[in-house]
């Protein structure tokens, strides 16, 4: 019997109420989004279920949303999938953009260790717990996010390239 998004959601419900929540599917993917707080046991439950068994980690990665609220300006998106049954499912958290902060899953997923990583490299998120939270690809001296928002486009101060050839000037013909 294939596993169904409807036994995926009642047993998440089941076990965690309304810390799991807006269930839809997108496309070919089963999406929902989880309270910041519950993410490590969120995931240990839906590794270890026996009629779930999302074993494999696809992917971690962070979003950057400036304009919304405080609370939401950060988000965490795990991509999983059950290699018995086919089935993949996207999992959205929202973390505070002041602090930008969430438990590590390494210890569930070695794999997330440098998508976690890389995610504090180029967002600034701690995840707490880690083993070895250090940059991944950026030099140790950086001080900013470089995938955030905020983060200049282009380097102010280069002189190695002529805005002429790039459309950037205006003829004052």
């Amino acid at each position: 019997m294939a596993l169904e998004n409807t036994e995926i959601q009642d047993k998440l419900t089941q076990n965690f109420g309304e810390s799991v929540f807006n269930f839809q599917q997108q496309k070919d993917i089963f999406t929902f989004e989880i309270d910041a707080d519950k993410n490590k046991a969120i995931i240990l439950f839906l590794k270890n279920d026996p009629s779930l068994r999302f074993h494999f980690l696809t992917d971690l990665c962070g979003i950057h949303y400036p304009d919304n609220e405080v609370n939401k300006q950060f988000a965490i998106v795990y991509h999983l999938h059950n290699w018995y049954e086919n089935k993949r499912i996207k999992i959205k958290t929202y973390i505070n953009g002041e602090k930008p902060e969430i438990k590590t899953i390494s210890n569930i997923f070695l794999s997330a260790n440098w998508m976690e990583r890389e995610t504090f490299d180029f967002y600034g998120v701690d995840f707490i717990g880690h083993p070895q939270l250090k940059r991944i690809l950026n030099m140790d001296e950086m001080i900013s996010f470089p995938m955030r928002k905020e983060f200049p486009m282009e380097d102010g101060g280069r002189t190695d390239k002529d805005d002429r050839f790039f459309g950037r000037t205006i003829d004052n013909c």
